[in-house]
């Protein structure tokens, strides 16, 4: 009888966790708790659009319709290809809509028998335990719970929704002292479009952020209430943006995306000879970094209106905090419609907002928190168990995972898509499919202490790289990434034809269509 797999959520991460468990013959259930699939992209604005480009944002073996010419699909662009996406290869018949995970459980085994394990789940096959995972499950239509016992988890439920990032403030300094309507951007991104719209329609709207959430509810209030009820922007510290993939007509797919790009990086588990070439390049490393920011400098008004980011254009790239900007962006802000504001802090009044504590307060109607989500409170959050929720986080602020898909430390469970990557949909779908060949046991895992020496070494990089950003990102080196992945599961790395292709040409989704 087939092994029961529990997929909570069916966004991208969890239809391909779906797709490839399907192809190793176990019986996945995907748990999603709205009535439709698309993960994030049911609950981001009509206007987003995608940050990629639609050739590096893709299935591997599934391309964008011919219809789809847009450089940046739209976000009902990108749903209707997840959806055609999961219509092409049968994934329907097995999501459960309308089905909120309400905590997971571990049962079979002690704590102490787990914390003696040598190997993954005592003996490192993903199915070797004798415990079983017990996922409660409530009907959001009318509350009633049920309760599925399953030999596998993967968890694919985001860092961008459910869990939102709140500042805390003082005494008689928060949102309660303000007369207006105080909202976190994912109450508005899910609102209807049309009734967005008339939410906003003549308000004077404050935006707390400065990513890309932040950026695309400005550039929406700008295009519908224009100069006459301008969209103030308050930051507190200024990222690099950008506005196309080309750079004084040079892709950044040649600066950031391709071996030759990584290189000039220390990686984690390098050996002597990359870690010397890493060192040699390094003044190239910072050449780029420089010449990217003395373009866009030149480029956007940045100077002009004080946002010109302290942290270098590679610190910025390496954490996942460089966004592209909207289209027109700039253009509202010199016509009026977009105000920026620099704030070293702010708190809440009658009115509106004092802003670094300045006499007169900046009077509003609307106030939209754009400072993202406690991704790893989410995590923790759908466990039942004490020991499990200390497993998963700890003391750290992020979730320690072996190859960004597995805990050391907790048996028959995989978390897919916490890592985050300038090519989010095809690194998602190889962890996916590096975690069906363990499934179907093509390879074993390491002894625990050897996957947790991995995970502190991956830290480290992470610590050095993103500072005390929670976010574990490997965007610029995704494909050293790759290539750990592909060799566990006997496949050939290098991916190109040629020495010189595989050094200097971009990597992407049709790289790994024939993976093995």
């Amino acid at each position: 009888m087939a092994k029961k797999v529990a997929i909570i959520g069916a966004g991208a991460s969890g239809l391909l966790a779906c797709k490839y468990t399907l192809a190793k013959g176990l019986h996945p259930i995907i748990f999603e708790a709205e009535e439709a699939i698309g993960g994030v992209w049911t609950r981001t604005l009509a206007s987003t659009k995608l940050q990629n480009t639609r050739e590096t944002y893709r299935f591997s073996d599934f391309p964008w319709p011919a219809s789809v010419n847009d450089k940046h699909p739209s976000q009902s662009q990108v749903l209707n290809y997840l959806e055609s996406y999961a219509q092409h290869f049968g994934i329907f018949p097995y999501i459960k809509f309308n089905s909120r995970v309400i905590g997971i459980n571990y049962v079979g085994e002690s704590c102490e028998e787990m914390e003696s394990w040598v190997l993954w789940s005592g003996n490192g096959n993903p199915f070797g335990s004798k415990g079983k995972w017990l996922v409660r499950v409530e009907n959001v239509k009318d509350c009633r719970t049920e309760v599925y016992q399953v030999e596998f988890v993967i968890l694919c439920i985001g860092l961008y929704s459910g869990c939102p990032n709140i500042p805390d403030f003082p005494p008689d300094q928060g949102p309660e002292m303000f007369n207006g309507k105080v909202m976190h951007s994912m109450e508005y991104s899910a609102m209807d479009n049309l009734k967005a719209i008339e939410f906003i329609k003549r308000k004077r709207i404050t935006i707390i952020g400065s990513q890309k959430t932040a950026l695309d509810i400005a550039a929406e209030c700008a295009n519908i209430n224009g100069f006459q009820y301008p969209c103030t922007m308050i930051q507190r510290t200024a990222r690099w943006q950008i506005h196309g993939e080309n750079i004084c007509g040079i892709n950044l797919g040649f600066l950031y995306l391709n071996r030759f790009s990584e290189f000039l990086i220390h990686k984690p588990g390098e050996t002597f000879l990359l870690s010397l070439l890493a060192t040699l390049l390094s003044p190239l490393r910072w050449g780029i970094s420089k010449f990217l920011e003395c373009y866009l400098r030149w480029k956007l008004p940045l100077k002009k209106y004080g946002i010109i980011p302290k942290s270098s254009f590679l610190q910025d790239i390496s954490s996942c905090r460089t966004c592209k900007l909207p289209e027109n962006f700039y253009d509202k802000v010199e016509e009026g419609s977009i105000i920026i504001k620099k704030a070293n802090s702010f708190s809440f009044c009658k009115q509106g907002l004092i802003i670094d504590r300045e006499s007169q307060p900046l009077e509003t109607d609307l106030v939209i928190f754009a400072t993202g989500f406690k991704g790893e409170e989410k995590i923790r959050n759908i466990f039942e168990s004490p020991f499990l929720q200390k497993c998963i986080t700890g003391s750290k602020a992020r979730i320690s995972l072996y190859r960004q898909v597995i805990h050391p430390r907790i048996p028959q469970l995989a978390v897919i898509g916490y890592a985050e990557s300038l090519s989010y949909l095809y690194a998602t779908e190889i962890r996916c499919r590096w975690l069906a060949e363990f499934l179907d046991g093509k390879f074993e895992l390491p002894h625990v202490t050897e996957m947790e020496k991995q995970v502190s070494i991956w830290e480290n990089f992470m610590k050095k790289h993103n500072g005390n950003s929670r976010r574990e990102c490997i965007s610029n080196i995704h494909i050293w990434g790759n290539d750990q992945l592909c060799k566990d599961m006997g496949c050939e790395p290098r991916r190109k034809r040629g020495f010189f292709a595989d050094l200097f040409l971009p990597y992407g989704p049709t790289d790994y269509v024939e993976l093995c």
